[in-house]
């Protein structure tokens, strides 16, 4: 399996980068268009589109508020944790993507200085599922990040070699972003914009990571067993914070990725410890 990721991945060309910029292009020139690159126009040109979506997913809550733990880091880390002993070149991607998309994220949020839909608007007139997001950090949607910088790196490395095949992985996989993505703003923590916007800078980090691993063996020491005992502090970590997480909001995505953490748990410490 890892030897066709690294393979996947070798073929990849700096061009993918193009249309992601060519979005957020448009997508800028758009708002500048429209005079709504300042954070109160930037909200107000979307406001109808915000609580058009906003009402349709919020007639399914408990669906929606389960499906947007996908963007945490916790939930996403313990369902990808089986690869690193199968597929590690994927964790040394994961990786790099994670502190690119980190930066970025943390960068653009105290540039942009959006305030959330429940600074903004009365919180009477539109869905709300669980914590009330506020804050001046709306743009881009960091949950939007993480899931596309996650799935980007899993699009490539796990891209069939059948072109028909191709186009349905891709489809699947970009169809799934999402949805998740979207569910930001039906649990009013996001406008449109921001998940749009955090979905394109999610995807060029996913590229990015994968370019900094293939060029630079930063992470390789990931695929050797004596540094084992990392990733298991990091899982142990992780089920704490899963089991805060279920003690708190009791969602079954928690139980599942709590589940998912049982296996690769086992193996790797039976591997670490395996003379």
């Amino acid at each position: 399996m890892n030897e066709n990721v690294i393979i996947n991945y070798s073929k990849l060309k700096t061009s993918l980068f193009f249309l992601p910029i060519f979005l957020l292009t448009a997508i800028g020139l758009f708002l500048y268009s429209h005079d709504s690159l300042q954070a109160y126009k930037y909200v107000q040109i979307q406001k109808d589109s915000f609580f058009f979506i906003n009402y349709h997913l919020g007639q399914f809550p408990n669906i929606i508020y389960n499906i947007t733990q996908l963007g945490d880091a916790s939930v996403v880390l313990s369902f990808l944790s089986i690869l690193i002993l199968y597929a590690p070149k994927i964790w040394e991607s994961l990786i790099s993507a994670s502190l690119v998309s980190l930066l970025a994220s943390s960068l653009l949020k105290n540039i942009f200085l959006v305030p959330r839909p429940a600074v903004v608007f009365d919180n009477n007139s539109f869905v709300i599922i669980g914590k009330t997001a506020v804050g001046h950090a709306s743009l881009p949607s960091g949950h939007s990040i993480t899931v596309f910088t996650t799935l980007t790196i899993l699009l490539f490395g796990f891209m069939p070699k059948k072109l028909s095949n191709k186009f349905l992985w891709t489809i699947l996989t970009i169809t799934t972003g999402l949805i998740i993505a979207f569910t930001r703003v039906g649990v009013g923590a996001h406008y449109p914009l921001d998940v749009i916007i955090g979905s394109l800078v999610g995807y060029i980090a996913g590229l990015a990571g994968i370019f900094i691993s293939r060029k630079y063996r930063i992470w390789a020491w990931i695929n050797n067993k004596k540094y084992y005992l990392i990733f298991i502090l990091l899982m142990l970590v992780c089920a704490i914070s899963l089991v805060s997480e279920i003690i708190d909001k009791n969602l079954i995505i928690f139980y599942l990725a709590l589940i998912g953490l049982i296996v690769p748990f086992y193996k790797i410490v039976y591997a670490s410890v395996k003379k």
